[in-house]
């Protein structure tokens, strides 16, 4: 197997078990932040998967899709393949898309060198609302239950934004702690 295969598919690997994993402790932190089906205050594997789409590209939202058809499939919402497969879809190609408008009309740099704190914040809002709408749109198209109500949209973009804005907050947090940590130790 070549070098770029074998990166791309530790991608899809990585993106999909972290994001897994993350959407179940999600689940079980915020168990009684939940809104609705799908719809929930605090939403950390949202910053997830702003993250991965921004460090894998297309192999990150992959893994993302893979996940979450997987997770939906087996999770609360019918076992409708078609409707498990849009939430996959609309779950990895969603970020995806904020990373491409980003890439192009902020002007952030492909290796992410370039990445600040008012950058991050610009992506952070594209991509929640590009997640939000998109997501509430097939739940009306998919006919489930409450979509496409304006209250679970504004929740949802609610929840991806803080859960995006926790997210970076505890990776910085804990960067600077092991920083520290390291300036200590002999």
């Amino acid at each position: 197997m070549n070098k770029a295969l074998s990166q791309w598919l530790v991608g899809c690997l990585i993106s999909a078990c972290s994001y897994a994993a993350l959407f179940y402790l999600n689940g079980w932190l915020t168990q009684y932040l939940t809104y609705s089906l799908g719809v929930n205050w605090i939403y950390l594997p949202a910053g997830l998967r702003l993250f991965l789409t921004l460090i894998f590209g297309v192999p990150g939202a992959i893994g993302i899709a893979s996940a979450s058809f997987l997770i939906s499939y087996w999770g609360g919402f019918s076992q409708d393949v078609v409707t498990c497969l849009g939430i996959g879809v609309i779950s990895g190609f969603a970020p995806y898309l904020a990373r491409m408008f980003v890439l192009t009309n902020v002007r952030l740099a492909p290796d992410l060198s370039d990445l600040n704190l008012p950058r991050l914040l610009i992506c952070t809002v594209i991509y929640a609302l590009l997640s939000s709408s998109l997501h509430q749109w097939w739940f009306a198209t998919r006919a489930l239950e409450n979509a496409g109500v304006l209250n679970d949209f504004v929740v949802m973009f609610i929840g991806d934004v803080l859960g995006t804005i926790l997210l970076v907050a505890s990776i910085k947090y804990g960067l600077d702690a092991t920083r520290r940590f390291r300036k200590i130790s002999p």
